[in-house]
């Protein structure tokens, strides 16, 4: 609590006064609440027992001292029960008003201007993040949403790559149905110079059905596109010249 009135105090403010009120309010505040800022009267005259006023994330306290300063009466209003809050700077210093859904209005003279000014800037952000809840919403949970949403992108991004890998894979394994190895294909295609393999049999030692089976081959060679149809002729030419 006395980091948190640091700020306060650099205020014109008076650090005995600051320091009564936060021992009378340190039974009194809530879980999770926090101070937001306190002003103090400041008359003109000697004032032993100044009123005081309390804002935090929760309420409005008005802190008035009775019997002499021995105890302290306390009135407070939640921050949703207030309606609306007012300054005006005089000569003398400055009041704070406030008014609640009760119609009820509270005024609090004799403030320095620098106090009044600071109540009146923390009570209207207490009010606009009544009026707008959205404002309020904590920077983990939109940083969290944040990274939900980046996660749903890379799945997405994810699936489409896997399904185009899957498509790859069979575009290859359809190049390879037809192997040249075994399609049959006659030498003068994988020997240019016109030499045929050593290991070769010469059409005239192949018997009738051997020289029908590489005719086949020869036309399945035409039917894929892997010889033109002029090779073709010249094929079966030749090898019907042995049948």
């Amino acid at each position: 609590m006395i980091d948190n009135l640091k700020k306060i105090l650099n205020e014109d403010q008076d650090p005995k006064a600051i320091e009564k009120i936060t021992a009378k309010l340190e039974n009194l505040l809530m879980s999770n609440e926090e101070i937001g800022y306190i002003a103090v009267q400041k008359k003109l005259a000697v004032t032993i027992l100044p009123d005081s006023i309390v804002v935090t994330n929760k309420r409005i306290i008005l802190c008035k001292p009775k019997n002499l300063g021995l105890s302290m009466e306390f009135i407070d209003y939640d921050w949703d029960d207030v309606v609306a809050s007012f300054v005006k700077e005089g000569i003398l210093g400055s009041d704070f008003t406030f008014s609640t859904k009760s119609e009820l209005t509270h005024t609090v003279d004799y403030l320095p201007k620098n106090q009044a000014r600071k109540l009146y800037t923390y009570a209207k952000e207490q009010l606009d993040l009544l009026k707008n809840p959205v404002l309020n919403v904590p920077t983990d949970n939109s940083n969290l949403a944040k990274e939900i949403a980046f996660e749903e992108v890379n799945d997405k991004n994810l699936n489409q790559i896997e399904i185009e890998e899957v498509e790859t894979e069979e575009v290859s394994s359809f190049a390879v149905l037809i192997p040249l190895e075994q399609s049959g294909y006659r030498d003068e295609k994988q020997h240019p110079d016109g030499k045929a393999d050593s290991n070769e049999r010469k059409l005239a030692d192949l018997t009738q059905d051997e020289l029908f089976e590489k005719l086949q081959n020869y036309k399945k060679l035409l039917d894929n596109g892997l010889i033109l149809q002029g090779e073709y002729d010249n094929y079966k030419k030749e090898i019907l010249s042995y049948m």
